[in-house]
């Protein structure tokens, strides 16, 4: 059974950082490009960041791209995301997801495997 397991949201200040987790498990991670994408209230979930399976590849939502950073760690079976400079509109769920696809592309149809998302929210 396919497992993604989000953690490390919270409340924050505007001006903040964060670097999420999300741990997989019941597959082979290291084949897989990662994801993760945000909802926020009343919002369509969102694209935010991508890398694929080697690391050597990423993609960033063009909002995101000068504050968030993904990594990941084949090894551990984790992928991060590292946020700084928060925003009270970074506020949303964050959710991991794994693609078959080569490369860390935007649609979400080409994510099988989902989380369960973490909060953060941002006061301003």
């Amino acid at each position: 059974q396919v497992q993604l397991v989000e953690s490390g949201g919270g409340l924050v200040q505007a001006g903040g950082s964060l670097r999420l987790s999300c741990a997989a498990s019941g597959l082979a991670f290291s084949v897989y490009t990662m994801g993760w994408f945000r909802q926020a209230p009343g919002k369509e979930r969102q694209f935010v960041a991508g890398i694929s399976w080697s690391g050597g590849t990423t993609n960033y939502a063009d909002s995101v791209k000068d504050r968030f950073t993904i990594s990941r760690e084949n090894a551990e079976k984790r992928v991060y995301l590292q946020i700084n400079s928060l925003k009270p509109e970074d506020t949303a769920v964050y959710y991991c997801a794994a693609s078959n696809y080569y490369q860390p592309r935007e649609s979400q149809a080409e994510y099988t495997y989902w989380g369960q998302g973490t909060q953060v929210t941002v006061s301003s």
